[in-house]
């Protein structure tokens, strides 16, 4: 009884082993032996994407004016409420043809607050943004607010709404660059 038991288990497992191997990524069914696999290099990613945050740092010339400096932020940077960063997102085509409507989504950061109208970008693209967590995106977010008389009345959403900035790009030519920045300070 127990050669019968343990026969049946070795069958199941050799049909489960037989199955699963069939299933496996460039291995060849039995079935199949003469038909030819071919293999695609791996593709190297079109657009290649960096971030980058800068601290703002005023400093006074030499006639006592005011000017701005952005540091780079690096390692275990230390920032503080009020500080104004900038935040920079490069995309460079790196292929030998055009890359054709892009969309980019850039959360803004926890404990950030969006400092309005800072987002720039050179170049044919839109911009709009969210703030109900990048599940939809307008040019002006408003809210919708109810007065005590019973009416609707719309306003823009203020900065600390701000959840995303979403950047629509309907052409990068090839071995392009291209740049988003925008500002947040810290909450």
């Amino acid at each position: 009884m127990k050669q019968i038991f343990m026969a049946g288990i070795g069958a199941s497992l050799l049909l489960t082993t037989a199955s699963f191997i069939t299933n496996l990524p460039g291995v060849i069914p039995g079935r199949q032996i003469n038909s030819a696999v071919a293999q695609s290099p791996q593709k190297q990613q079109a657009l290649k994407l960096v971030l980058a945050a800068e601290k703002q740092i005023l400093v006074k010339d030499q006639q006592g004016k005011q000017k701005v400096n952005w540091q780079a932020l690096k390692g275990q940077a230390v920032v503080k409420p009020g500080d104004i960063l900038r935040y920079t997102l490069t995309g460079e085509n790196t292929s030998d043809r055009p890359l054709k409507n892009l969309t980019l989504n850039q959360p803004i950061p926890k404990g950030m607050i969006y400092i309005l109208k800072s987002a720039n970008f050179t170049g044919d693209a839109k911009i709009t943004y969210s703030i109900d967590g990048g599940s939809s995106f307008v040019t002006n977010p408003t809210f919708k607010f109810t007065l005590p008389n019973g009416k609707l009345e719309t306003k823009p959403a203020p900065a600390t709404a701000y959840t995303h900035i979403r950047l629509q790009l309907p052409l990068i030519a090839a071995k392009t660059t291209v740049k988003l920045t925008y500002q947040t300070q810290v909450r």
